[in-house]
């Protein structure tokens, strides 16, 4: 599997959406850095987080990037949020996959298809993953937050 470089990434994503950021205050920017994970939390093929935030810029915020599956069957495996007491949204801006969690290590599994325009929700005790399930890129913006 082909690992591509940040800005093969950005080129790539930029097809489908627009990547600007206005921060209160500051000039309209793009990307801040790309983070590759493979795997990403035991999934299969690659995910690129391409993070819109510098650290610490936004209060209880530890992550607001675009979580990218390039490539159908690339997946974020099983996690959870708990040890670091986070929660977390994924709004899906392009493409189709499929949406799972299930509540404590050995809960029942759920699966949600995903399209453009669904959120997701998980509290720091649930576990999901995600999964692109077509051969267009799938672009979610994911919002971490966290207790102080």
């Amino acid at each position: 599997m082909e690992i591509l470089e940040a800005n093969q990434v950005i080129e790539k994503v930029s097809q489908y959406i627009d990547l600007s950021v206005i921060p209160f205050g500051k000039d309209k920017r793009s990307v801040v850095r790309v983070d590759t994970r493979q795997p990403m939390y035991g999934g299969e093929g690659v995910v690129y987080l391409l993070q819109m935030f510098d650290v610490d810029e936004l209060i209880n915020n530890r992550i607001g990037c675009f979580m990218v599956f390039l490539n159908k069957n690339d997946q974020a495996g099983f996690h959870d949020h708990g040890p670091r007491n986070e929660e977390e949204v994924y709004v899906v801006m392009h493409g189709e996959g499929e949406y799972s969690d299930k509540a404590g290590v050995d809960g029942e599994i759920r699966t949600q298809k995903i399209t453009k325009g669904n959120i997701t929700a998980v509290s720091k005790d649930g576990f999901h993953s995600v999964q692109n399930t077509t051969d267009e890129p799938l672009i979610i913006f994911v919002i971490t937050t966290n207790k102080a």
